[in-house]
C-alpha cells in the first residue's frame, strides 16, 4: 500500500471511531437519519472492517423500525438510569471492579488525555472513561497521525500509531467485550444488540500497527539521527 492510499484508509478508520461514538449518544431519530449516520458508517466499515460492516447494516435497518420513544427507553435502561444501569458505559466498572467509577484505570486514561494536551470540558456530563470519550480519543489519535503523515512527519505519525496500540491494549480492548455482552443481556432492542456486535468486532479486530506501508517505516528510519 502506498502512503497516499494509507492516508485515505486511515481517515476512513478514524471516521469509524467518530461515528460509532455518536451511536452511544442519546438517540435522535430525525437527526441520525438526515445525516445518514448508519449508511455512512456501513460504507466506511466495508473498507476498513468488513466483518463489522455486516452488523452496521443491521443497525441501519433496525434503527428505522423503532420509534424514538422505544430507542430512548432502551438507551436509558442500558446506559443512564435512574435505576441500576444494565450496561454501564464506563471502563472502570470492568477494569477496576464491579460498580467502581473513577478508579485507577480512569486516572490512567486521564493521564493519556493530558499527555496529548487534552482536558475534559467542564460542561461535559459524562466521565472520562465513558465509551463515547474513549472512542473519540481514538479518532483524535488517528486524526493526529494523518496530520503528521500529510506533513511528512514520519516519526510523529508512527508515534501516534503506537499510542493507538497502547490505548487499545490497555483500555478499550480490555473492557469493550464485557460491556457489549451486558448490552446484549440487558435488552432485546435489536438496534442496540447489533451496535454491541458491531463495536465488539470492530474494536476486537483493531490492529493499528499491522499494515503500515514499508515505505513509511523506511522513511522514519532514514530520518532518525545516527
Amino acid at each position: 500500500m502506498k502512503i497516499g492510499d494509507f492516508i485515505l484508509r486511515e481517515k476512513k478508520r478514524g471516521d469509524c471511531y467518530r461515528l460509532l461514538s455518536a451511536c452511544f449518544y442519546q438517540p435522535q431519530k430525525k437527526t441520525f437519519i438526515q445525516e445518514e449516520l448508519f449508511k455512512t458508517l456501513r460504507g466506511l466499515l466495508r473498507q476498513t472492517s468488513p466483518d463489522a460492516a455486516t452488523h452496521a447494516a443491521v443497525m441501519e435497518k433496525t434503527f428505522l423500525k423503532y420509534s424514538e420513544e422505544d430507542l430512548l427507553v432502551a438507551y436509558a435502561k442500558l446506559f443512564v438510569g435512574p435505576n441500576e444501569l444494565l450496561a454501564p458505559p464506563y471502563g472502570s466498572v470492568y477494569l477496576d471492579g464491579e460498580k467502581t467509577v473513577m478508579g485507577d484505570s480512569t486516572m490512567e486514561v486521564i493521564k493519556m488525555y493530558e499527555e496529548q494536551g487534552l482536558s475534559m470540558d467542564g460542561e461535559f456530563g459524562n466521565l472520562p472513561d465513558h465509551i463515547t470519550v474513549e472512542l473519540e480519543f481514538m479518532y483524535y489519535l488517528i486524526f493526529k497521525e494523518v496530520e503528521a503523515l500529510e506533513k511528512s512527519q514520519w516519526d510523529a505519525a508512527l508515534d501516534f500509531i503506537k499510542k493507538q496500540e497502547l490505548f487499545l491494549e490497555n483500555f478499550l480492548q480490555r473492557w469493550v467485550n464485557p460491556f457489549c455482552d451486558k448490552i446484549k443481556q440487558g435488552t432485546d432492542n435489536e438496534f442496540y444488540t447489533s451496535l454491541a456486535d458491531c463495536v465488539s468486532v470492530f474494536i476486537g479486530n483493531a490492529r493499528p500497527g499491522d499494515d503500515i506501508p514499508e515505505e513509511l517505516s523506511a522513511k522514519a528510519v532514514q530520518r532518525r539521527p545516527c
